[in-house]
């Protein structure tokens, strides 16, 4: 049965917010909604529901999908008018036609290695990046055994997934846990997270497959890099180590557009903590303007919180400073993903599955401030949490 309990206090666990003005200007009081889906079957999309006025986060739908297709990452088409999600043996889209009308479209399985989408194996999908540029290709990214290859899909007029155009090679232990395009969408980069290693690919801007450019060991043999981020200026590129628990810098070399290390990093972890294998580095996101990035940590126990971090960053994308690195509210389980919404800077949405919730912070002067939580405990809830309007 569902409990979803709503928060209206705006009660802050991490520090008080500020009245005084903000970076990017605060949009008009509405309504917003997100969609959550889970780590284990069975297969939904939660709809939660944002008062940006009222301060309340809730549940408004819980759309049923193929019970065999928990999505433990989805993202948007460039139109949002369609959800693609890494779904277990399958990659899956559903048509969005309002915040509580989601219809599945499509599934196909994982594909690359012939023994990827057997049932006898491990291999599941695990991350999935649909194109803003046409061709609006999916790409999506295998993990754990038989993930050496990146899967390619062409889409539908209507935006549903349509046939596997390519499957490009990593190597054999390769385990891609995030990728990211550049601001022109011409170069892929991606986090392998088992191979220890940052690859660049380019994209055919006619076909919207992909070639090797480069292949980067990461700064230390102990690091496994989880997850990529780009500034939006393209200028520099931000790696999550998930063992090393740390956030690497990158600058994009001009003229061959490969990553290049500068040789900074910055902790994600407080110091003074027990051995780092109790804490996996997460994910790490830019606010909408560009000015700040923020990255999480995992703990492996229940008892043990994980952390977030916020980083100051300059008109390039350079790291001015970094802000704090404060306790999450649970050790955030598989999840921990942080959400920040993708038309200001004020509201950050961060999922736990753990005991199952969304909590929503505001984000105000560098501080940030929890508003509202909503308590969704079934198994498997929330993964990412992607903003719908």
């Amino acid at each position: 049965m569902i409990r979803p309990a709503v928060f209206s206090q705006a009660s802050a666990i991490f520090t008080r917010s500020s009245t005084r003005s903000f970076s990017t200007t605060s949009s008009a009081a509405m309504k917003h909604h997100l969609m959550i889906g889970t780590w284990v079957a069975p297969g939904r999309i939660y709809t939660v529901q944002f008062d940006d006025e009222a301060l309340t986060l809730e549940l408004v739908k819980k759309t049923e999908i193929p019970e065999a297709e928990p999505i433990s990452w989805m993202t948007f088409s460039h139109d949002k008018k369609t959800i693609y999600g890494a779904a277990m043996k399958k990659w899956n889209s559903f048509a969005v036609n309002s915040p509580t009308d989601i219809v599945h479209q499509v599934s196909h399985p994982v594909a690359g290695h012939p023994l990827a989408p057997s049932a006898e194996t491990n291999t599941r999908a695990i991350f999935v990046l649909a194109a803003k540029q046409a061709p609006f290709n999916v790409y999506g990214n295998p993990f754990y055994k038989y993930a050496g290859y990146g899967n390619v899909f062409s889409v539908k007029p209507d935006g549903a997934l349509d046939v596997n155009v390519q499957n490009y090679e990593y190597q054999e232990n390769t385990g891609i846990h995030g990728m990211v395009f550049d601001p022109t969408e011409t170069y892929l980069y991606s986090a392998d997270l088992t191979a220890n290693k940052i690859w660049t690919h380019k994209k055919d801007a006619q076909t919207g497959q992909l070639e090797l450019v480069d292949c980067l060991e990461a700064p230390a043999p102990g690091d496994h890099p989880r997850w990529v981020e780009m500034h939006h200026t393209g200028k520099y590129l931000y790696v999550l180590m998930e063992a090393g628990n740390r956030l690497g810098v990158y600058v994009i070399d001009e003229r061959t557009h490969k990553p290049v290390f500068t040789h900074i990093t910055y902790p994600l972890l407080p110091s003074g903590l027990p051995p780092r294998n109790k804490y996996r580095g997460d994910v790490t996101f830019t606010t909408k303007s560009g000015d700040y990035l923020f990255a999480t940590t995992r703990s492996n126990h229940f008892d043990v919180t994980g952390y977030i971090t916020a980083f100051k960053l300059g008109p390039s994308g350079e790291i001015e400073r970094q802000l704090f690195i404060n306790p999450t509210s649970t050790s955030g389980g598989h999840s921990n993903a942080v959400s920040p919404c993708d038309f200001t800077d004020e509201w950050v949405a961060i999922c736990d599955d753990q005991l199952g919730f969304v909590e929503m912070y505001r984000w105000r002067d560098e501080k940030l401030a929890r508003v509202a939580r909503c308590d969704i405990p079934e198994q498997g809830f929330g993964m990412n949490a992607i903003w719908y309007d």
